[in-house]
């Protein structure tokens, strides 16, 4: 569960201008804040039905944005190369730009 949590945030990170202010504050009170769906329904006077499925449908598009855009998973590649060249690195200089790069992403 842990694992599927991390993923969405990091899609959400990724694709959230593409959702719709709804979409997004469904999203965030759910995954970053902690809310439960019941608690969520409460704030917004919806039913927790319709906030469960206003976040599967989102899941859904973020995971769609991601099989056509790849964002998360050029990420994902990208920060396994830094590390890697961070740890074969001797030159202290090439080190520094290494770790500008990791902190860029």
């Amino acid at each position: 569960m842990l694992e599927k949590t991390t993923r969405v945030n990091y899609l959400f990170d990724f694709y959230q201008p593409l959702l719709t202010p709804k979409q997004q504050s469904y999203m965030d009170m759910y995954y970053r804040e902690d809310y439960s769906l019941g608690e969520i329904s409460e704030l917004l006077q919806v039913t927790r039905q319709a906030v469960y499925d206003n976040i599967r449908r989102t899941e859904t598009m973020l995971e769609s944005y991601e099989k056509k855009l790849r964002l998360y998973d050029k990420f994902q590649k990208r920060a396994a190369i830094l590390e890697k060249m961070d740890h074969s690195a001797e030159d202290s200089e090439i080190k520094a730009f290494i770790h500008q790069l990791q902190e860029l992403e």
